[in-house]
């Protein structure tokens, strides 16, 4: 009979970990290069691509380059704008969807089926096929703002979130999640009396903290790195997101150190985000039904 070695399995504990922090390495290289050439003059930063000097903080280090990426653009307008359109798309996403999730799984009406199975068909449709005609429909809708009533959406804010508040993939996931759900508890809460709205707002969405998790995580990522739709939608500065005013950066002359330097500063709210939701968003991938 074989000896358990104590020692063998610390071994093997080790090896496992130094594997998979290169693994975390080589996938953490390119967000490093990133920041250590946004440090760098363009004449350096070309230069020490050809090495691992690309890699490390050395030579002429400043913050030039951020400084002027702000000159050259108004980073911190764009930087809102896309926070602001994401933040609250992602917020409208989650109660619009898990709404509809909820319905799907715990009501019954007729035709549910195949409105869910129709939905889902949407995930396969490509948005550049629907783009035009999304853009002639929000050109004709009315709105009511602060100046007033005014016909067609775009250069504006509303037009950047309403269309993205609800989406066949955000759905299925609060589906899959929401029929993992022990039933008894829903049958329960209706013996109680509890109406539907109570049930969803106090039996069901308190244990929807994973998948709240991992579709606001998926949500977020989308709506942040948009660029076809809003370059249709919005010729106003004001309103602009910062993958559209990346653009900017490659008129006239071109200063990659400058680029490398807005490119880190809207990384920031990405990871930032995950960094608040990534316990939550783990947990739903390791235990529950949402698996990718």
């Amino acid at each position: 009979m074989a000896v358990i070695d104590p020692s063998n399995r610390g071994l093997r504990l080790v090896t496992r970990y130094l594997v998979l922090s290169l693994i975390a390495l080589i996938f953490i290289f390119p967000l490093v290069f990133m920041v250590v050439s946004s440090l760098k003059p363009d004449q350096q930063l070309l230069a020490d691509t050809a090495s691992l000097r690309a890699f490390l903080p050395v030579g002429d280090i400043s913050l030039d380059n951020y400084v002027a990426a702000f000159e050259r653009a108004p980073v911190g307008l764009f930087v809102f704008n896309s926070v602001l359109v994401t933040g609250v798309t992602v917020l409208l996403s989650l109660l619009v969807c898990s709404l509809a999730g909820f319905a799907f799984v715990f009501m019954e009406w007729r035709g549910q089926g195949l409105v869910l199975s129709i939905i889902l068909a949407t995930l396969i449709v490509p948005f550049e096929t629907i783009a035009i005609p999304l853009l002639l429909i929000v050109n004709q809708l009315p709105w009511i703002g602060f100046n007033g009533f005014s016909i067609g959406w775009l250069n504006s804010y509303q037009v950047q979130i309403l269309p993205w508040t609800a989406d066949g993939l955000t759905i299925f996931l609060f589906v899959q999640y929401f029929r993992d759900l022990p039933r008894e508890l829903i049958e329960a809460a209706r013996v109680e009396g509890a109406s539907w709205w109570m049930i969803y707002r106090r039996v069901v969405m308190p244990l929807a903290g994973p998948v709240l998790a991992t579709a606001a995580i998926l949500k977020f990522l989308v709506m942040y790195n948009q660029y076809l739709w809003p370059l249709m939608v919005v010729q106003e500065e004001t309103y602009r997101p910062v993958m559209v005013g990346l653009q900017y950066f490659f008129q006239l002359n071109r200063a990659w150190g400058e680029i490398m330097a807005y490119l880190s500063l809207i990384t920031l709210p990405v990871l930032i985000f995950y960094l608040m939701l990534q316990r939550a968003f783990i947990s739903s991938i390791a235990s529950t039904g949402v698996k990718g």
